[in-house]
């Protein structure tokens, strides 16, 4: 386990997803040929300010590498000019950011291949950058100071981003940058997941997580965490779900309800989502609006049971599920294992030993689940059937998310990457 650095208050005057498996497969590839693209893997490395590009499947070799702040000098002269930006820009590093600036968070591609759109906490913004040239093609600064999680529509046409600090989703169109909506949140808006149809964006608020307030008879001071459903073109809330509420039902009061990383089941029926402190995490169901089973995964007696040690409250952080809907994949960031599930069963295989991985998502073939093990700098896949280890590919400082792609077939890294 690597040291954690002491956390600090993110003061208010300081300050899903969606597994990315066939839906968003199709969506990078719409508009043009199968033979014209190569799918590969967007590995962000949060720490470093660049992304890692490798292949989707087999022996996930790298294939390149992206600058994501080719702007960062701008950018700098921006947030020294202006004390309110400061402040904000140093609260994530101090909070967040674990001593760190975060200069990538999501990034998926158009749907041409050409470009990768970023959100970029420390920037506060989105932007989109050339995957031939590696200069910005636009930038979006989100309201507020900080930009999050991000969700890429179906047809792979929209892009919604988290404004943390201002409890807000904006909605971009991928191409041109330009915003066709927003709504308004809980506090802390963190993962965003389209439904395969399109027509309905689900954003999970998780709270303050940056404070020390983690007891659970101090859950109260965490903040409005919730699930906000909205329709996708109107961008109008439809329904807000509190699991809060469901938690307390089946006796779990000491429980948070602050939902990180969720995944659908193939008919979207239900749910599975991680909670803040938790190891392990719930089903779920849409039709009957209750949680219908729990999963208690392992500890390792190494993890500290302080909830103050956990990174930004997040004792379990990553998630996703095979194709077939068969098989779940769990990422025990602090406990420093992942491990696959048997959806039907809810009996883990093989504890994968791991480094604070922090996200899970399925390779190419669907074969494998690849997480980030943002403490040694790597992702490893895990085959789904054996749930065995397969392979560890290096990539740069603190890769956190790890999203399925798609660059021209014969794309090599800018020269600025």
């Amino acid at each position: 386990m690597p040291a954690i650095r002491p956390r600090h208050l993110f003061s208010a005057a300081a300050a899903l997803a969606l597994t990315v498996t066939a839906p968003a497969t199709d969506a990078t590839a719409a508009g043009s040929s199968a033979a014209a693209l190569r799918e590969v893997l967007f590995v962000g490395n949060n720490w470093d300010g660049t992304a890692e590009v490798i292949k989707s499947s087999g022996d996930f070799a790298k294939i390149g590498r992206v600058d994501v702040i080719p702007d960062k000098d701008e950018r700098m002269a921006e947030i020294n000019a202006d004390p309110i930006k400061w402040i904000y820009f140093m609260a994530i590093r101090n909070s967040v950011g674990e001593g760190h600036d975060q200069f990538v968070d999501d990034m998926y591609s158009t749907p041409d291949g050409t470009s990768m759109v970023v959100s970029r906490p420390s920037f506060a913004d989105v932007v989109s950058i050339d995957l031939t040239t590696g200069d910005l093609n636009w930038r979006f600064p989100v309201s507020g100071y900080r930009a999050d999680h991000m969700a890429v529509s179906p047809d792979g046409k929209r892009v919604a981003v988290s404004a943390s600090t201002s409890n807000t989703v904006h909605v971009l169109d991928i191409v041109t940058g330009k915003e066709l909506g927003k709504f308004a949140t809980g506090d802390k808006p963190h993962e965003n997941i389209f439904t395969q149809d399109g027509k309905y964006i689900y954003n999970m608020a998780i709270g303050d997580v940056n404070t020390q307030t983690d007891a659970p008879w101090l859950d109260w001071t965490k903040g409005d965490r919730r699930i906000t459903v909205v329709d996708a073109t109107t961008y109008q809330q439809v329904k807000v779900i509190d699991m809060r509420q469901r938690l307390d039902a089946i006796g779990l009061r000491d429980h948070s309800d602050a939902v990180r990383p969720a995944v659908f089941s193939p008919d979207e029926s239900k749910l599975y989502f991680q909670v803040s402190f938790f190891n392990g995490f719930f089903e779920y169901d849409l039709a009957t609006d209750k949680i219908t089973r729990t999963k208690t995964l392992p500890k390792n007696p190494a993890t500290s049971d302080d909830r103050t040690t956990f990174v930004n409250d997040s004792r379990h952080h990553g998630l996703s599920m095979s194709p077939d809907g068969s098989k779940l994949c769990v990422a025990g960031t602090m406990d420093d294992y992942a491990t696959v599930v048997n959806r039907t069963t809810l009996q883990e295989g093989p504890l994968v030993t791991a480094s604070k991985p922090y996200w899970a998502t399925v390779s190419g073939d669907g074969k494998s689940c690849v997480i980030s093990e943002s403490g040694t700098d790597q992702v490893t896949a895990i085959d789904f059937a054996t749930g065995r280890k397969t392979v560890s590919v290096p990539v740069g400082d603190h890769p956190q998310r790890v999203r399925l792609a798609h660059v021209p077939a014969n794309w090599s890294s800018p020269s600025a990457g």
